[in-house]
């Protein structure tokens, strides 16, 4: 069933302007579940085996700090094992470990549990062992968490990037992923029991409990496999086209249900747009979903995200990590952009679809002001970064310069062109329900466009910081413009930035022409033909590209000494300066926004009162008799 997403624009109780403080909850949240990163060692002694399958059997009850499991592991042994390992924390204590229904020898310790094998398992035969235990996890770490809702016991995990031990013996780092899973969530009756996959069954038990039995066939790190009870009211919708066709199944709190579930009419739509746009949802033939839990923001399990609350940017950033996070995962922490960055542009492109263009960009000149916030910092996470949480999941970097681009390079590839590159990076069959690291993106979009990107990608994310451009433009003839672009680099590690760079120029009645150029070297001159008597130049109006503090002069006699000129404060509140070097004549001045529109006339002064100006960028045109300069503040 296709929902129209425009019909549901109305229901939509939060649109791009306004959720700045709901995005940083979100990276909040995520970075909060990924506290243990600071503290993780790779486990070399999981690397010797794949795990094929797990049977996970929890026994909870939601007003306890506590978990009852039995993890029943197959796996496929890489070379000859004689023992095998899994990583588990030391607040939880084995009871049993069992193959075959015989006692198996095993030690427990430093966050592992090692397990001696009756016999040598060959290379490339596989086995099954299974692990009874019990314990309280830490309950000041977020992995397994026992609250309340209005006075009701809930329970929720939350496991990314290494808080699956926590909670169960597991193998979790970013190397194997389990084939498929089964999960059987035991909690007292009156209790609704969530996990990934399709709900199988539910068994009364004779002691007031019921166990609730999912299955999930695809594969899955350990750090997405997750679990949630509370008194859940489901509520249902219908996605897709049949025949792929699937339900959405909702577990909301009772007490915000009938709130919640107006909020979330418009996942259905969201849902069809990023079939269109991409492909098929990886996981129709089961569900997806959504469980409330606790915490601000949301967190991405397959099949199910758990929510802290529905506002839209929200849904969209969750689902789209169905795709980028779920079935391609990132490969290392310092790729982490392939999930966030990807999340976050992808509720870019809901705000495009749904609001329009000008909402979507002042969504990218929001992105941009953060990520130039700041002179330094590369997309890709360097190597001593990556147990740093704060680094690993910079709102600045990983989620809004990751995102902006994405952006950046399908305005250099064509819509088209990097679509259908992202569309083979999700159907390759070497990274579809595995990892991925950033060339193998680059490598898909060379592929389909023909287009050489390791200067992009050394400039772009690898590189850190941004350019700032000057633009000078002179009209040796009418409807003609020579522009010569200059740039300055804000960090050292990129000496130029090549690239797209958009341009506008407005008339001197307020028309607007708007043209990209490619700027391959620095000072490089390009010739244009333009509509209109230029009265202005603007670099980046549109916000397409990353780039801050941009200016431009026109018909300058003195362009070295102009372009010295510098604006202060700036972002500013109330009266705004200007600096102006020994030997410039200030003979008039104008401030317009970012349509070209004029909204303050000003005379010879350099100082103007912008107070009574909404928050904006903005530009000043200043002549000179020297030439016209156009310098670019931000009103706060």
């Amino acid at each position: 069933m296709k929902n129209t997403l425009r019909a549901l624009l109305l229901l939509s109780v939060t649109t791009a302007f306004g959720q700045q403080a709901a995005f940083d909850r979100l990276v909040e949240a995520e970075m909060k579940s990924a506290y243990n990163i600071a503290n993780f060692t790779a486990n070399e002694n999981t690397g010797n085996y794949n795990v094929t399958h797990h049977t996970l059997e929890f026994t909870v009850d939601p007003a306890v700090q506590y978990i009852t499991g039995s993890v029943t592991t197959t796996f496929t042994a890489l070379e000859n094992m004689g023992a095998i390992t899994f990583d588990m924390s030391s607040n939880l204590t084995a009871t049993s470990v069992t193959q075959n229904g015989n006692n198996l020898s095993f030690s427990s310790g430093n966050n592992e549990l090692v397990i001696t094998l009756p016999t040598t398992v060959a290379a490339g035969a596989e086995a099954t062992i299974t692990v009874n235990y019990n314990g309280a996890p830490f309950d000041d770490e977020d992995s397994f968490v026992a609250d309340q809702h209005n006075g009701i016991p809930v329970l929720w995990t939350l496991s990314e990037p290494y808080g699956a031990k926590e909670w169960w013996p597991c193998k979790q780092d970013l190397n194997d992923k389990i084939d498929s899973i089964d999960i059987y969530v035991t909690a007292p009756s009156q209790y609704v029991g969530v996990s990934n996959g399709v709900e199988q069954s539910q068994q009364q038990n004779e002691d007031g409990t019921t166990t609730t039995h999912f299955h999930h066939g695809f594969p899955i790190p350990a750090y997405l496999v997750a679990i949630a009870v509370t008194n859940y009211q489901i509520y249902n919708q219908q996605a897709g086209t049949a025949p792929n066709d699937f339900p959405i199944v909702n577990y909301l709190y009772p007490e915000t249900a009938a709130q919640s579930q107006a909020e979330l009419a418009v996942t259905p739509g969201i849902m069809d747009f990023f079939e269109d746009t991409f492909e098929t949802y990886p996981y129709h033939t089961e569900k997806y979903g959504h469980a409330q839990c606790g915490f601000g923001g949301g967190m991405e399990h397959t099949t199910v995200s758990f929510m802290g609350g529905f506002y839209r940017n929200l849904i969209a950033h969750e689902l789209a990590h169905q795709w980028f996070g779920d079935k391609i995962t990132c490969g290392s922490w310092q790729d982490i952009w392939l999930n966030e960055g990807f999340a976050t542009y992808l509720s870019g492109l809901v705000i495009d679809h749904l609001d329009g263009g000008a909402v979507f960009q002042q969504w990218r000149q929001d992105n941009v002001w953060d990520i130039t916030s700041e002179s330094w910092g590369s997309v890709y996470v360097p190597a001593n970064d990556t147990l740093n949480v704060s680094r690993v999941f910079s709102s600045r970097l990983t989620y809004n310069k990751g995102a902006m681009v994405l952006h950046m390079l399908r305005q250099k590839l064509g819509q088209d062109v990097f679509y259908q590159g992202v569309r083979n990076y999700l159907a390759d069959e070497n990274l579809a329900f595995d990892y991925a690291k950033t060339p193998d993106l680059q490598a898909h979009l060379e592929s389909e466009s023909g287009v050489e990107l390791d200067g992009f990608f050394a400039d772009w994310v690898y590189g850190q910081g941004y350019p700032t451009y000057h633009v000078h433009a002179e009209f040796p003839a009418d409807f003609q413009a020579v522009v010569t672009l200059t740039q300055t680099q804000s960090h050292p590690s990129v000496s130029f930035f090549e690239g797209l760079v958009p341009l506008r120029f407005i008339s001197t009645t307020g028309l607007l022409y708007d043209t990209v150029v490619d700027n391959t070297v620095n000072g490089e001159t390009f010739t244009l033909s333009v509509p209109f008597e230029v009265a202005e130049v603007q670099v980046n109006a549109t916000y397409d590209i990353i780039s801050a503090n941009d200016t431009s002069t026109l018909n300058a006699l003195d362009n070295e000494l102009l372009s010295s000129i510098k604006l202060y404060p700036n972002p500013v509140s109330d009266l705004l300066n200007v600096q102006l070097p020994q030997g410039i004549t200030l003979l008039n001045s104008e401030v317009y926004n970012n349509l070209g529109q004029k909204v303050i006339q000003g005379g010879t002064q350099p100082v103007w009162n912008v107070s009574g100006l909404a928050q904006g960028t903005y530009f000043l045109r200043l002549k000179t008799a020297q030439g016209v300069v156009s310098l670019k503040f931000t009103k706060q």
